[in-house]
């Protein structure tokens, strides 16, 4: 099956492993001199996800590209993240907020006159 670039962004990406939409289809990646693909690339940040990186997904995780889908399998190149226990939870490498500012202690009129 031959399909162009332009057919391929506009399909979404779809986890068979959880179901889950990636999205489309960003960029595809292939070796220069043999021209053989290597994979493609999915953006991480939709919204206020903007922390995620995109995913690469490698060409033999690919199940099947249908009509308007890509499903892909990526339960064994995905690494597994622990589920958070408290949404406000500080990761253990994040540094400590900087101390807030103590208030001034404020002047009475009579020193204005």
């Amino acid at each position: 099956m031959e399909t162009s670039f332009s057919e391929l962004k506009q399909k979404e990406t779809i986890n068979v492993c959880d179901g889950k939409r990636l999205g489309k289809p960003c960029d595809v990646v292939f070796t220069f001199p043999e021209g053989k693909v290597q994979g493609i690339v999915v953006p991480g940040g939709r919204g206020f996800r903007w922390g995620k990186g995109d995913t690469f997904v490698d060409i033999k995780n690919i199940v099947k590209i249908g009509e308007d889908v890509i499903l892909v399998d990526l339960k064994s190149a995905a690494p597994q993240c622990e589920p958070k226990k408290d949404k406000w939870e500080r990761p253990n490498n994040c540094p400590p907020p900087p101390p807030r500012p103590q208030p001034r202690d404020r002047r009475d009129y009579g020193d204005y006159e």
